[in-house]
């Protein structure tokens, strides 16, 4: 029989965030998130003014076998007119009783709130993991997003999701020849907008402090009509550059500028670090702190995290710009490859980019979607 627990306890919160490391122990295509940030996220309640959280875990015979977390993201839903909760955080071993039993304690928690959907895997903003593997489950996940088993399908489908949308992912390289048209495009873009790519002749800190409240108002504008996306608050904007601080190499950033130092457009590369958190569970002990600062400081690889245009540059041959800026990256000799991370299969205009490298597309992740029966 499986019984299901709320995260209450500091027991349980341990047994939420070490549950998948158990579930994953060997496999090699898996990266954890940072242990300290997911134990922080969870003693909080994952509440915020803009949403509300819960966290469910699973137990058979005194045994953790499932988790999963249900955010009622209420700025999404007054913004969309929607009445839906997202789902996170799930994992589970090949059982249909116990995911069935986790999502059934799921859509009853949002039932009981009023709403009447559950989609996912979803979830705070864009900027968190999100989309369940369904294609490529052979290749090694990035830092920013979700490993999972092959079987987590099956086990939505048979607790009644639906596909909602699809996102694609990339492995990009170096073209094979080089594009000296996409360079002088790339120039006169630059030269006819009053444009400039930000200099990064600065330490970190002082790049964030200058760049950085414009790089939000971008991305808010740029993402805002995109699947599942919401403004990302002041508060937030500060957790996630304390979070992600310790990886940004600003030599991975493409922020183009017009003459007031606003950002216009940018591609924001991150270096590859999962192979320096695999191995410590996400915790940052300090082997894994020095293979960190490694890998950051002298990538191999690095992960495209985000490609934004502003709407009234996005005519001009600004693409171009950040186009060419990561093909320079990789034709550098330095950096062997790129991993796109998500890209919604129906925004073709940022899957057609990727013409300019030699590319493959080695990944696929889905959102899924049920409305909720009520049990009156």
């Amino acid at each position: 029989m499986v019984e299901i627990k709320r995260v209450e306890t500091k027991r349980d919160v341990k047994e939420f965030i070490e549950f998948p490391l158990r579930l994953y122990r060997g496999c090699e295509y898996f990266v954890p998130p940072l242990y300290a940030d997911e134990k922080k996220l969870i003693l909080s309640g994952g509440n915020t003014d803009i949403a509300e959280s819960v966290f469910f875990i699973a137990v058979r015979d005194g045994k953790t076998v499932g988790r999963i977390q249900g955010i009622l993201h209420k700025q999404y839903n007054e913004l969309h007119g929607e009445k839906r909760i997202r789902f996170t955080r799930f994992d589970s071993i090949n059982d249909t009783e116990v995911s069935q039993a986790l999502f059934k304690a799921l859509e009853k928690w949002g039932e009981e709130r009023g709403m009447t959907a559950v989609c996912g895997p979803l979830g705070y903003s864009d900027l968190d993991r999100e989309g369940l593997l369904i294609e490529g489950f052979s290749e090694n996940s990035t830092f920013e997003e979700q490993y999972n088993y092959e079987y987590y399908a099956t086990l939505l489908e048979n607790s009644g999701y639906e596909k909602e949308v699809d996102w694609l992912e990339f492995e990009l390289r170096a073209p094979e020849k080089k594009n000296d048209m996409l360079k002088r495009v790339a120039e006169r873009a630059l030269e006819l907008n009053k444009l400039h790519i930000a200099q990064t002749n600065m330490s970190k800190r002082k790049y964030i402090e200058k760049y950085g409240d414009s790089f939000f108002e971008c991305l808010d504008e740029c993402y805002s009509k995109l699947y599942g996306t919401v403004p990302i608050s002041p508060e937030a904007r500060k957790e996630l550059i304390d979070q992600f601080l310790l990886i940004i190499n600003i030599e991975l950033a493409v922020f183009i500028c017009d003459e007031r130092e606003r950002v216009v457009a940018f591609g924001l590369c991150f270096p590859a670090i999962g192979d320096a958190v695999k191995k410590s569970g996400g915790r940052l002990t300090l082997p894994t702190l020095i293979k960190l600062l490694k890998l950051t400081n002298r990538p191999k690889v690095m992960d495209l995290g985000l490609v934004a245009v502003r709407p009234e540059y996005q005519n001009s041959g600004v693409n171009a710009v950040l186009i060419n800026g990561i093909v320079e990256m990789l034709s550098s000799g330095k950096i062997e490859k790129c991993e796109t991370n998500l890209n919604l299969e129906t925004n073709t205009a940022v899957i057609a980019q990727w013409k300019y490298f030699t590319q493959r597309q080695h990944k696929r992740r889905r959102s899924y979607i049920k409305t909720i029966e009520s049990e009156k």
